[in-house]
This record gives C-alpha cells, sequence and structure tokens, in this order.
C-alpha cells in the first residue's frame, strides 16, 4: 500500500485495501474485470478509444482527476507524481517518472498534479511534503514514496506496483502501439484463497478468519492471507461495537486498556491511522506488565493491517521504541 526508501513490496502496498471491507481487492478486482469488458466490447464496434491512444503521461487537475485516474485506474495502474514549480527535487523526479511511463509503455499512466493549482486533491490525499508519488488501482489508494529517488529505485517501485496490481486485481494495462485489453493475459485468483473470499461473500467475518488461518497454517509466509486475516478480525472485533459509548469509555478513563483498544480499533477502521496509533502509544507509556504487553502486541497487529513500510507505521514503531525504552 509506500516507502520511504522506495523498498516496496507486495506488504507495502496494503493501503490499497479498503478497511471498510476485507473483500474490497476482490471487489475492485471485478469492478475492473467489467469495465475491461466494456473496453472490449466498445473497441470491437468502434465505439469508444483503445486504452492505447490515451497518452502515458498527462497533467491531470481537479476536473479530470474522476476521469483520468479514478475511472482509468480499472484498466491500468495510475501513478500520482505530486509536484510544484518551485520543488527542486520534483525537478529531479519528474523527468525520471516521465521517462519510465514511456518506457513501461501501457502498464502504467503517469498523471501529473500541480499541487499549487489543484490544492483540494493534495489535501485529500494528505499531502505534507512535495515530490510525493502514489498509485491508484482499481479506484483502490496505493502510497508508494515521498522525496526524490533515484532511477533504478523508482523503476523497482514501478515493477513491484505492476506485479501487485496483476496478483491482487486482475490489472495488467495495455501495451501502447494497438494491443487491446483482450490480449492482456489473465491472472488467475489464488486457488488457496477462495475459501476466505466465499466467506466473505456470506457475509461470515468468522469464517474468513478460519479460511486465512488454515491458509497461513500451510504457508506461514502467504502475504494475501496475512493481510486478509488482519483485516477480518479487526472488522470482527468492531462489528458490533456502538461508536458513542466506546469513545465514552474511552474519554472517560485514558488508562483503561480494553476501552483504548476497542477506540482504536474504530479509529483505524474510520481512516483515522495516526489517532488509532498515537492512542494505543500513549496507553502503552500509561500502563505496565501485563496491560502494556497487551497494548504493544495489538498495535503491532494494527501496523500488519496498515503496513511496515508506510510512513505513519514508520513513525508511530519510533514513538512505541521512544515510551518503551
Amino acid at each position: 500500500m509506500q516507502s520511504r526508501n522506495s523498498r516496496l513490496n507486495s506488504s507495502a502496498l496494503r493501503g490499497a485495501v479498503d478497511l471498510a471491507a476485507v473483500k474490497a481487492a476482490g471487489e475492485a478486482a471485478q469492478k475492473a474485470e467489467q469495465t475491461r469488458a466494456e473496453r472490449a466490447r466498445q473497441a470491437a464496434a468502434g465505439d469508444g478509444p483503445a486504452l492505447a491512444d490515451h497518452p502515458l503521461v498527462l497533467d491531470v487537475t481537479e476536473d479530470t482527476f474522476e476521469s483520468e485516474v479514478v475511472q482509468r485506474s480499472t484498466e491500468v495502474p495510475v501513478v500520482v507524481d505530486f509536484w510544484a514549480e518551485w520543488c527542486g527535487p520534483c525537478k529531479q523526479l519528474s523527468p525520471i517518472l516521465e521517462r519510465l511511463a514511456e518506457e513501461y509503455a501501457g502498464r502504467i499512466v503517469l498523471a501529473k498534479i500541480d499541487v499549487d493549482a489543484n490544492p483540494l486533491i493534495a489535501q485529500q490525499f494528505g499531502i505534507q511534503g512535495i515530490p510525493a508519488v502514489m498509485a491508484v488501482v482499481a479506484g483502490q489508494l496505493v502510497p508508494l514514496f515521498q522525496g526524490a529517488e533515484n532511477e533504478s529505485n523508482v523503476r523497482k517501485v514501478l515493477d513491484q506496483l505492476i506485479a501487485v496490481a496483476e496478483q491482487r486485481f486482475g490489472i495488467v494495462g495495455t501495451a501502447a502501439g494497438g494491443a487491446t485489453e483482450e490480449a492482456a493475459p489473465r491472472v488467475p485468483v489464488d486457488p488457496a484463497l477462495e475459501a476466505a473470499h466465499e466467506a466473505l461473500d456470506r457475509g461470515d467475518l468468522g469464517g474468513a478468519v478460519q479460511a486465512y488461518q488454515n491458509v497461513l497454517s500451510d504457508r506461514p509466509g502467504h502475504v494475501e492471507a496475512k493481510l486478509g486475516l488482519a483485516q477480518a478480525q479487526l472488522l470482527q472485533r468492531v462489528e458490533k461495537l456502538d461508536p458513542q459509548q466506546v469513545r465514552t469509555e474511552a474519554a472517560a478513563d485514558p488508562k483503561d486498556v480494553q476501552a483504548q483498544l476497542r477506540a482504536a480499533d474504530l479509529d483505524l477502521v474510520g481512516g483515522h491511522v495516526e489517532d488509532a496509533f498515537g492512542r494505543l502509544v500513549d496507553t502503552v507509556a500509561k500502563t505496565f506488565g501485563d496491560d502494556r504487553d497487551t497494548v504493544r502486541l495489538r498495535l503491532l497487529e494494527l501496523f500488519e493491517v496498515i503496513g511496515p513500510e508506510d510512513p505513519r507505521t514508520v513513525a508511530a514503531r519510533q514513538a512505541l521504541a521512544r515510551v518503551l525504552f
């Protein structure tokens, strides 16, 4: 899902999965498949342009963001470059991104956003410094890295983004120069996760948790199963909570470990990642013994949900180390 040193891997793309539903990746993949089918129909009928007819590098504004980034991301990973004219490091990074977008010939599209001209988009993405590079895949946000990087590191990030887009969402882009969506290779769903997907389709979070655990018992390093398990367990914990009651109890007693754990879970599901992490770090600082260890372990679980290379996880891990040591 974000890495300051560009060491992106599958776990770093966890931001691509919507915490509001564990099966968001599957739903996004289904939408992407529907979009590809419609594109193929239009191409066959001559009703619409092929993806290869679109530019590979384009300037995006608040008015065109929905069509050029969100909708397009159902066909190809869209890399978003946040820049400004006054930004020196941006002038080093942007040409690298542009050159690689052309070289990759349709496997990615580069959308350039001037943060001065489009402050609303920058605000919505939570951009705090530039250059910042993110991606959108099947409508899902995928933070990549912040700061200037050399071409070798950028290439690694893009290669791994493309791989995860294929494996998780079945999105492979289209080679420039006339290839069609129908010619793109299809990536099969991992059969090991089929039981978990079926459980999620039924709304059975407990069944999904068990299915993910079954996968991990045979393949402890299975990245998608680890992510799915962490998220399914999170959603299972908050499923029957009363948000108002939880927040009232947490505010009444900052040392009530269970109250703080419940509130942190709600924070994370609501997208308030820094609040969730900060709450638990503060609770670790206020507790001792078994209580402290309980909070610490929950915080590590939430790090797993967001991804270890996400800057918010990195900052929270550093904060945790300071209160522990």
